[in-house]
C-alpha cells in the first residue's frame, strides 16, 4: 500500500514567514497519521487539503509548546466541522492532564469521543495493515521519537500456478494473496507460497521529534525508508546543539548513515537560517540522499 508524507511545519521554536511549528502527517490507506502539532496545524491541514474527518492518530514527541499547542485550535475546528469519529492521541506523560483542562476551559463540550493514551517505549499502535512503535530519545524533557511499520506484504500472485492448481478464479484467489490457504471443492489445500512469490517489506518511516543523536533513536531507525530528523543548528553551533539537546545535519546524517536508511529529510529548522542551504551541504558530506523540508512538501512512499 503506498504512503505519502506531507510536511505542514518545519520550524523550531516560533514560526517564521516560509514555515509554520512542527508538524507532519502520514497518509496510509484510509489513515492520516498526525505527527506532532505546532500552533496553526489545522490551517495547515487546509492548505495542504488534508480532511479533518477520516479515521486519524495523533502522535505527540513532547510538551515543549511549539509541537503541542496546535491540539487546541485543530480538536476545535473537527468539532466546529461536526466530526464524530473517534480520535486517538498519544503522547509522554502529562499530556492528558494538559489537554484535558484546555478542552475542560475553552471547548464548550466535544462533540466527538477522544481518547487520550500516555505512552512508553515500546508497541503503541497496532491495526491490520502496520504497527508504530515509540522509544524516548535525549531532549531536555521526556521526548519519544516515532516509527511506523508496515507490515510484510504477500508476494506477486502468480495466475499460471494458481490455475495449474486448479484454483478457480474469484474469492480463493483474493484470499490466497492475503497469504491464507484455502481448500478447493476437491478437498485439496492450497497454501500461498504455492502460488505467491517472496514476501516484500514493509514501508519503515521514522520521525525524531527533538533530539540529539542517540542510541535509541539509532536502533528505532535500523533500515527505515525514510528518516525524518530534527536539525535546528548548522555544524558550527555543535556545542550549542549539545548543551540543548538538539542535532545539527551532521549528527543527522552520520546517524543516517549508520542505520543504514534510505532516505533522510531534515526539519526542525531555526529561524536564523532564511537559506537552508548550509545544512543541506553539511549533511551531504556524510549522507548523500538528504533533502532539508520546506511546508508542504509531499513525499511518496
Amino acid at each position: 500500500m503506498r504512503a505519502s508524507v506531507i510536511f505542514l511545519g518545519t520550524s523550531a521554536g516560533i514560526p517564521s514567514v516560509e514555515r509554520s511549528l512542527p508538524s507532519v502527517v502520514l497518509r496510509y490507506g484510509g489513515w492520516l497519521l498526525l505527527f506532532d502539532c505546532g500552533e496553526g496545524t489545522q490551517r495547515q491541514m487546509m492548505k495542504a487539503k488534508v480532511g479533518f474527518m477520516k479515521p486519524m492518530k495523533i502522535f505527540i514527541t513532547h510538551l515543549h509548546g511549539d509541537h503541542v499547542f496546535g491540539l487546541l485550535g485543530l480538536l476545535q475546528t473537527m468539532n466546529l466541522l461536526g466530526r464524530e469519529r473517534r480520535l486517538e492521541i498519544y503522547g509522554p506523560k502529562g499530556i492528558r492532564s494538559f489537554l484535558e483542562a484546555a478542552v475542560d476551559h475553552s471547548i464548550a463540550e466535544l462533540k466527538f469521543p477522544l481518547e487520550i493514551r500516555e505512552i512508553r517505549s515500546g508497541t503503541v499502535v497496532k491495526e491490520k495493515d502496520f504497527r508504530v512503535r515509540a522509544r524516548k530519545v535525549c531532549h531536555s524533557i521526556p521526548t519519544y521519537a516515532y516509527s511506523f511499520e508496515e507490515y510484510e506484504r504477500p508476494g506477486k500472485f502468480h495466475v499460471e500456478k494458481a490455475l495449474k492448481l486448479g484454483v478457480p478464479r474469484g474469492p480463493l484467489w483474493s484470499r490466497l494473496q492475503q497469504g491464507k490457504p484455502v481448500r478447493l471443492p476437491d478437498g485439496r489445500l492450497v497454501k500461498p507460497e504455492e502460488v505467491l512469490g517472496p514476501s516484500k517489506p514493509g514501508i519503515k518511516i521514522v520521525y525524531s521529534g527533538d533530539t540529539k543523536p542517540c542510541k535509541a533513536l539509532l536502533e528505532l531507525s535500523e533500515n527505515a525508508d525514510l528518516l525524518i530528523h530534527e536539525c535546528t543548528f548548522d555544524d558550527s553551533l555543535a556545542e550549542k546543539a549539545e548543551s540543548e539537546f538538539h542535532s545539527t545535519p551532521g549528527g543527522a546524517a552520520q546517524l543516517a548513515k549508520e542505520a543504514n536508511v534510505k532516505s533522510l529529510i531534515l526539519t526542525h529548522i531555526s529561524t536564523r537560517y532564511q537559506d537552508a542551504s548550509i545544512l543541506l551541504e553539511q549533511a551531504r558530506k556524510v549522507f548523500p540522499r538528504v533533502k532539508v523540508a520546506e511546508d508542504f512538501m509531499k513525499v511518496e512512499l
